[in-house]
């Protein structure tokens, strides 16, 4: 009985996977099934986070946690190592150290930076992407500010930061960076009116979507803290001294920057592409029960799942919200596989969406109530420890969460 029971492999520890595996054991008995869990880190990072490391606001070892600490450990087998391959007809995963084989599939591996191929991204930006990335755009940012003063010449492009994309994730890097540029001023002997921050949009509006009100508010306040807007200008070449921006049919103007971050999109694993799965930027449309079409053992979810919104025929937007919503879905649907039943089909359940502008202000539609301001950031933190609790309970939340909300 024991060789026979299957195996269940999830790949990645973000909120997908992780949500998956913590509810599975609820779904399934002890003898049911094998359970693996793969991840490069032994951590789990908060990925909406990111901007708060990668802007030095928020230590780094704030945004992560231990994967021992929230998984059952006598149900769900660990194993750390990198994805190399799957390979769906042999059913197996190629790992860094060796094959593992599966019965039924789990891909929630995350996404990477989309550079639309634009020359020189990849080589000179700074992606907010992960801890690493945070933790280096963090270090290099205090060197620049660290290294004015000590030239004979004052390089403006040392305190230039550009930031590409005015998404969710630009916006909240730029509230967070305006917040923190008083003390990195103080801290490094430098004038406030120095240091310039210019973020560049391709699209004709920030935060794309959003309700106008609330990004008038965004653009607003963030320009009161010094930021300034490019708003349908694209970032044309990126080099190691700036970047290159410009509107159609306008004259490209040169911005120079030692520190370019790109906040201007992802797309779904490279990995999920070369497995030969039918994808949109390495992104799966998958089935309404998130089982990739055609492939009636493997579910996909979070940022490698592309998962259409009926009433306006575009993708749901890849958040933490439904990441964790598709992992309860992909749980009980691996139960009723097993044990048997029908497999329910996802719907997600949009609470609400905010942006943080900095540790006291945001801008977002919660439960379809518009809220700016204080009452917007006390809605970021409890959303921020909700997700917290989730996965680990009130352990995690106590020790992870945000409290400080006023």
């Amino acid at each position: 009985m024991a060789l026979n029971k299957p195996k269940i492999v999830v790949l990645g520890a973000g909120y997908g996977g992780l949500m998956t595996v913590t509810r599975l054991p609820k779904h399934i008995g002890t003898n049911d099934a094998d359970i693996t869990l793969v991840n490069k880190h032994n951590y789990h990072y908060e990925t909406t986070w990111m901007h708060e490391a990668s802007a030095g606001t928020l230590h780094h070892d704030r945004c992560r946690y231990q994967i021992k600490d929230v998984i059952n450990e006598s149900r769900v087998k660990f194993v750390q190592d990198t994805v190399k391959a799957i390979d769906v007809q042999n059913k197996k995963v190629t790992l860094s150290q060796g094959d593992i084989p599966y019965d039924y599939l789990v891909i929630g591996l995350g996404a990477v930076p989309e550079t639309f191929g634009i020359k020189g991204l990849k080589e000179f930006a700074f992606p907010i992407a992960n801890i690493n990335t945070s933790r280096q755009l963090k270090d290099h940012i205090e060197l620049q500010f660290a290294t004015y003063n000590t030239e004979a010449e004052k390089r403006p492009d040392r305190l230039t930061i550009v930031v590409g994309g005015a998404g969710f994730t630009g916006i909240e890097f730029l509230g967070e960076l305006a917040n923190r540029k008083p003390e990195l001023c103080r801290n490094y002997d430098i004038d406030e009116s120095l240091v310039r921050i210019v973020c560049v949009e391709a699209a004709p509006t920030v935060l794309p979507g959003f309700d106008p009100e609330l990004v008038d508010y965004a653009v607003q306040y963030l320009e009161s803290k010094g930021v300034e807007f490019k708003i349908g200008t694209a970032v044309q070449e990126c080099r190691a001294d700036g970047v290159t921006v410009g509107k159609k049919d306008e004259e490209p103007e040169e911005i120079k920057s030692q520190t370019v971050v790109w906040a201007a999109g992802v797309r779904g694993h490279p990995i999920v592409e070369e497995a030969g799965f039918e994808n949109m930027r390495g992104r799966v449309k998958v089935n309404p029960d998130l089982r990739a079409p055609g492939h009636d053992n493997v579910f996909i979810l979070g940022d490698s799942s592309l998962f259409i919104n009926e009433e306006t025929e575009r993708p749901y937007p890849p958040t933490a919200q439904i990441a964790m919503q598709q992992g309860e879905t992909v749980a009980k649907n691996l139960g009723r596989l097993i044990k048997g039943g029908q497999l329910e089909e996802f719907k997600p359940d949009i609470k609400g969406t905010v942006a943080s502008l900095g540790e006291h202000n945001a801008v977002g539609v919660v439960y379809g109530r518009k809220l700016k301001g204080t009452p917007a950031s006390f809605m970021k933190k409890v959303i921020d420890n909700r997700s917290l609790f989730m996965i680990g309970g009130l352990g995690l939340t106590l020790k992870k969460g945000k409290f400080k909300f006023f």
